[in-house]
């Protein structure tokens, strides 16, 4: 025991560099611990960044439809499509029936119809551009694009109006849908008589007035339906 004591007493001095040592040895740890757990909190980060990007979607061509296409079979199937969702249109637009039975796809006020009518008036400038002599490939893809965004913005709002049809209308107002209904069955039926088809023909257009705004060519296709002329008189 006492040796060791000799021991300290003659070399108390290295005390003073061990405790530094030891010190640094300390901080060093400290300085590798906290490089550790910065290392790990930005891996965490960087994970979560990763987790919460959407993913990145590699467009796929078309059915039927090769990245070698050329440029023209490309727009003959665009404008072929465009047509389709343009006829499509119409029927809402010029079939009163379908207007009464579906009055959300002819109110632009309703947030999906204006959609897809913004959608189709994109369409229609775009396709005069591709359409035109010496079009570049880039207003053949952009006319491409528009076309699929019209068809898209068209089915969203054509399944929207199908499931509310009349709901947005008073229980008033949805009995005078009805009764529109109703007469413009007799309105365009062959079998009624001229008369009773011009009497059903003007309580129609009296039912909805206030309802649904009719275009002048919806009224055009209606009258043509319902046959107001009477056929000439014959001569004497």
């Amino acid at each position: 025991m006492s040796t060791v004591w000799e021991f300290l007493g003659s070399y108390w001095w290295l005390v003073f560099p061990a405790a530094a040592a030891l010190g640094g040895v300390g901080r060093a740890w400290e300085r590798a611990a906290r490089r550790r757990h910065e290392r790990r909190m930005e891996i965490l980060r960087l994970k979560h960044a990763a987790a919460t990007l959407p993913p990145v979607a590699t467009p796929a061509p078309a059915p039927g439809e090769s990245a070698a296409e050329p440029v023209e079979a490309r727009l003959a199937r665009a404008i072929a499509a465009h047509d389709d969702l343009t006829a499509r249109w119409l029927e809402y637009e010029l079939d009163v029936a379908k207007m009464i039975a579906y009055p959300a796809m002819s109110d632009g006020r309703q947030p999906l119809t204006a959609g897809f009518l913004r959608a189709k008036k994109v369409a229609d400038r775009l396709r005069e551009e591709a359409s035109a002599e010496g079009a570049s490939r880039a207003a053949v893809d952009a006319y491409v694009e528009a076309v699929t965004e019209f068809d898209v913005a068209f089915d969203l709002a054509e399944r929207e109006a199908k499931r509310v049809k009349d709901s947005s209308f008073s229980p008033a107002e949805r009995k005078r849908l009805e009764t529109a209904q109703q007469l413009l069955s007799v309105a365009v039926d062959q079998a009624a008589t001229p008369a009773e088809r011009q009497l059903a023909y003007k309580r129609v257009r009296e039912e909805l007035d206030g309802l649904i705004s009719l275009s002048d060519e919806a009224v055009t296709e209606l009258e043509r339906k319902v046959a107001l002329q009477l056929p000439p008189a014959s001569a004497d």
